[in-house]
């Protein structure tokens, strides 16, 4: 599965080209201000919900300025950023901060500078929505736990200032269980193809169902992972001492571990987002174009195995 063009209004396009739901009168559309599109934000990943070390929020925009085109993207890096100007988008959403940590100098000599040169001179505003889109209900784990195909999700840790069902992660129960193989599977299929695969640790036929999930890098969850009893837990960039520690604290080889990508844990959340979003502001009365990255931001570009 590649990354995708996909283009998101508020209401479904069917093949004929016509649209589902009423259409709204004339002239009572219109394009919101970048201070309205960030209230619609808000709506479905409230800043509170980030955690306390996070950045979240607008990095570069005027309230102001009108916003007929939107671009969801995984990183902001230049080529996205080049991406999205190029398509014309007033404000590219990501899910990762450009400036996560502090800065002394934007300068157009340095890539985060010429990152934010870049988008000024455009006129494109750059917001993040970066752990209060983990931990929403319909953020990055509910959308993986949901492609996997898990029912009664509950998150894994919950947010600090969220609902019972708001928080850090995903847990919840396969249909039917299956092989630790098979399972793998499942999850390199719903995945974007990116050069590092997935990778697995433990018994390839041993059967599992409870499953534990955090998109992006989840190392910091294990603790909680065992405290549910999950069989497995799928999260990105596991290093090798908390994976090594993991299997030895695991009881009966569990929970077994299956790493994948990063960018393409987060990337499945896109889709959706903008789904989301066009929704809000169409309820709203707005008209705006949004569209998710057909670039790939993950940063390795080809890997050797044995064999």
């Amino acid at each position: 599965m590649e990354p995708v063009d996909t283009d998101v209004t508020g209401q479904e396009d069917h093949d004929d080209g016509t649209s589902s739901g009423t259409p709204a009168p004339a002239g009572s559309v219109d394009a919101p201000t970048l201070a309205e599109l960030l209230l619609a934000v808000e709506e479905l990943w409230p800043e509170s919900l980030a955690e306390n070390w996070d950045e979240v929020g607008l990095v570069a925009g005027h309230p102001s300025a009108p916003v007929s085109k939107v671009m969801f993207a995984v990183d902001p890096t230049l080529e996205v950023i080049d991406e999205a100007v190029e398509w014309g988008a007033e404000l590219l959403i990501t899910h990762h901060p450009l400036l996560l940590k502090g800065v002394t100098s934007v300068a157009a000599t340095t890539a985060k500078g010429r990152a934010v040169h870049r988008l000024i001179e455009a006129g494109t505003a750059l917001l993040t929505v970066h752990t209060n889109g983990d931990s929403a209900v319909g953020g990055v784990s509910d959308v993986l736990a949901d492609a996997l195909g898990l029912q009664d999700v509950a998150p894994l840790s919950l947010a600090a200032n969220g609902l019972p069902e708001e928080g850090i992660g995903r847990v919840g129960d396969l249909a039917d269980a299956m092989s630790l193989g098979d399972f793998a599977a499942r999850v390199f299929g719903i995945l974007p193809s990116v050069a590092g695969g997935v990778r697995v640790s433990g018994d390839k036929d041993g059967l599992v169902r409870r499953i534990a999930v955090c998109g992006g890098a989840g190392d910091s969850l294990f603790d909680e992972v065992r405290a549910t009893n999950a069989d497995v837990y799928v999260t990105a960039d596991l290093r090798h001492h908390p994976a090594s520690e993991a299997r030895e604290a695991a009881l009966n080889g569990r929970p077994y571990l299956v790493d994948v990508s990063h960018f393409a844990s987060e990337w499945l959340w896109l889709p959706a987002a903008a789904a989301a979003l066009g929704n809000v502001l169409a309820d709203q009365g707005h008209d705006v174009e949004i569209r998710v990255s057909t670039t790939n931001s993950d940063p390795w570009d080809f890997i050797l195995t044995p064999g």
